[in-house]
């Protein structure tokens, strides 16, 4: 078994590698969630707020915070595909968790305005993605 992700498609053939976020980059239980909260900075943006903290881990992670208050489960549920591609095509420098809570008003923007609100959000406090 192989390390990395898969570059086959269902064929067997050689394909385009995925790109979804490994189980490490993802802010997966709650007492993290929690200490993010607790120890992290708070950054409001128009359309999301995002709490940072800076870690030792020798990568980057996400959590999305997206409760039932948001909206029904699609509406959640494109939130989060947004924030998540944001993310993934913006990956900061290693050492930051960082959680991202959207507000109503993602609901009606579209990917280029979830982005630029994001990278706007984290620039103010002097994070910018790997290669910018």
């Amino acid at each position: 078994m192989t390390a990395g992700p898969d570059t086959r498609s269902a064929d067997g053939t050689p394909g385009v590698p995925h790109e979804r976020l490994t189980h490490a980059e993802r802010v997966r239980r709650r007492p993290e969630y929690e200490a993010i909260y607790e120890r992290g900075t708070r950054l409001s943006g128009r359309l999301m707020t995002v709490f940072v903290l800076v870690t030792d881990r020798p990568f980057t992670r996400l959590g999305i915070a997206a409760t039932r208050k948001y909206g029904s489960a699609v509406q959640r549920n494109r939130a989060k595909r947004l924030v998540r591609e944001a993310f993934r095509r913006n990956k900061l420098q290693a050492g930051l968790d960082v959680v991202v809570i959207p507000r109503r008003e993602m609901l009606e923007a579209d990917y280029a305005h979830v982005e630029a609100d994001y990278l706007a959000t984290l620039r103010r406090r002097g994070w910018k993605p790997r290669g910018a």
